[in-house]
């Protein structure tokens, strides 16, 4: 089989407490099929149930994110786009990864690509970064998320001005809008993306995961769902291993030392 013809693929690789998780479809523009975001969605559920890896970095090879669905394959005559409803979902509408996953996003990134990365936790834009929610231009309405994400991002007249009109906008424009969270010259953006999850690791996991689901029972279920669950928090960190590390370390003076238990 030709490398032009070589099917995408979606891999994963281990940096010490990192998942690195990366769509490979380049001679398509990263286009996702039906099999791909199985895979996709595979990877992630391995990164959320394994111990070991603490921090996602979700990217795309080659310049670009992605261009999108191939659309044929998702839905034309006898296409199978379904996932196992048990796996982490990509776009966050069904299981959600309990853990932080840092979105790095590049070139053309289209529909999907930004829903996706707006189901992430943290995103970190090439400066070549354009992106398009471009459903309406083609007879469809977006289903993966952007149709509330971009509401809870930017608002209502932001999120009409560019869902509506499916237009193009740079990275400085999805910075201003807090879509991303860095735009960094491209080239540079994968490392960004693990310098941050290795940021992230530094800290005690149990916590950042009691962190990022506190704030989802906020987003998911208001602010009394939120202080309610103040107490599952301090279960989650209070009894913990890396909560009297933390403490040592601090009347120690020293870099706390944390195993995730």
């Amino acid at each position: 089989m030709s490398q032009d013809h070589k099917p995408g693929e979606v891999t994963l690789e281990r940096d010490g407490n990192i998942a690195i998780i990366t769509v490979e479809n380049e001679s398509k523009m990263n286009s996702y099929t039906p099999d791909m975001m199985r895979q996709l969605a595979q990877r992630l559920t391995t990164f959320d149930e394994d111990d070991s890896l603490w921090v996602a970095v979700f990217r795309s090879a080659g310049k670009n994110t992605t261009a999108g669905l191939d659309l044929p394959k998702f839905f034309g005559p006898g296409a199978d786009a379904d996932i196992d409803p048990t796996l982490v979902d990509p776009f966050a509408l069904g299981r959600r990864a309990t853990k932080p996953i840092v979105a790095v996003v590049q070139g053309i990134t289209l529909t999907v690509g930004i829903e996706m990365m707006l189901a992430a936790d943290i995103v970190v834009a090439a400066d070549t970064a354009q992106f398009q929610q471009l459903e309406v231009a083609r007879g469809l309405a977006p289903l993966g998320g952007a149709h509330f994400r971009y509401l809870t991002r930017t608002g209502w007249g932001n999120s009409m001005y560019h869902l509506l009109r499916a237009d193009k906008f740079d990275a400085q424009r999805a910075l201003d809008l807090g879509f991303v969270q860095e735009v960094v010259p491209f080239g540079q953006h994968i490392e960004r993306g693990i310098e941050l999850a290795r940021e992230i690791c530094a800290n005690a996991p149990l916590g950042v995961r009691a962190t990022k689901a506190s704030a989802l029972k906020y987003l998911e279920q208001g602010e009394s769902a939120a202080i309610a669950a103040i107490d599952d928090v301090k279960g989650a960190v209070f009894d913990s291993h890396d909560f009297q590390e933390g403490i040592q370390s601090f009347v120690e003076r020293r870099q706390a030392y944390f195993q995730g238990k």
